[in-house]
């Protein structure tokens, strides 16, 4: 059935546009280039280039006529999951990482595998006192509950996903919103040149896509915690420019790569190899 002209989008820049036609590739399970491209007001060979573009990143599946939405096992792992694989390295930057933050300060920290380990090690750290950290990760405030009463721990609200234990719309961009933090810590999926030769941060899920941006936002600084394998990697869902971020703390293979693009964009870069913090 064709689509009404109330359910028409505006004309949108090809990267909002590619934003929506993965939602919609996602909610519907199927859509065909002709309902698509009527939809969104483009040409057929257009919407057949976002398709091609998409299915570059993972995040659906061309079949003839149009495009199928990717099993979500297919692109996301559990983070109990991902916590596992390289597990001394997150825990290098994990570490690497809590010893930048100081005692009295408010942080925000984001879901994820890397950020996990972050908050173990600021757990870790005894005299760290009067930290409060707001987190939309039901994992991460889990592992911060040992450092009550010396931390207080804050969780937004949101709509539960259960591969990441994390809280996203709508609720949690709305309590991002009322707030301003002294850090933000976050992890991602890629670190990658874009198309104008500026480093971009990428995340695979829409949703905490959108998360990560408000929680940059809502911070005075910003921190970035990714292992070396995250070069190279572009994904969907776009967190911010790698300028945006004041401290990138990285380790593993890969990590050259990411502190060439670092020095360029302004970046300092902080080495994290295991072993550096007992």
């Amino acid at each position: 059935m064709p689509p009404s002209p109330a359910d028409r989008h505006e004309a949108l820049p090809a990267e909002a546009r590619r934003e929506r036609l993965a939602v919609l590739v996602a909610d519907e399970g199927f859509v065909r280039v002709a309902q698509a491209s009527a939809l969104f007001g483009v040409s057929s060979v257009t919407l057949r280039a976002d398709l091609s573009a998409l299915e570059r990143t993972g995040a659906l599946r061309r079949v003839h006529g149009g495009a199928m939405a990717v099993p979500r096992e297919g692109r996301e792992s559990p983070v109990e999951a991902t916590a596992e694989r390289d597990a001394e390295l997150k825990r290098a930057i994990g570490r690497r990482a809590a010893a930048l933050v100081t005692s009295g300060s408010s942080i925000l920290l984001d879901v994820g595998s890397t950020t996990l380990a972050v908050a173990r090690a600021l757990v870790g750290r005894s005299e760290l006192s009067e930290l409060t950290v707001v987190t939309n990760g039901l994992s991460i405030a889990l592992a911060l509950e040992a450092a009550i009463p010396r931390f207080t721990v804050v969780v937004t609200g949101g709509t539960l996903r259960p591969l990441q234990h994390s809280l996203v719309n709508p609720l949690a961009e709305s309590t991002l919103a009322g707030l301003h933090v002294d850090l933000a810590i976050l992890g991602c999926n890629g670190i990658a040149d874009g198309p104008d030769g500026i480093g971009r941060v990428t995340n695979l899920n829409l949703a905490e896509a959108e998360v990560k941006r408000a929680m940059l936002a809502a911070s005075t600084t910003r921190m970035l915690v990714a292992d070396g394998s995250k070069a190279g990697q572009r994904h969907l869902g776009l967190i911010g420019g790698l300028a945006e971020f004041g401290t990138l703390v990285t380790a593993g293979t890969g990590a050259d790569a990411l502190r060439e693009l670092a020095a360029r964009t302004g970046t300092r870069l902080v080495s994290a190899e295991p072993g550096d913090l007992g």
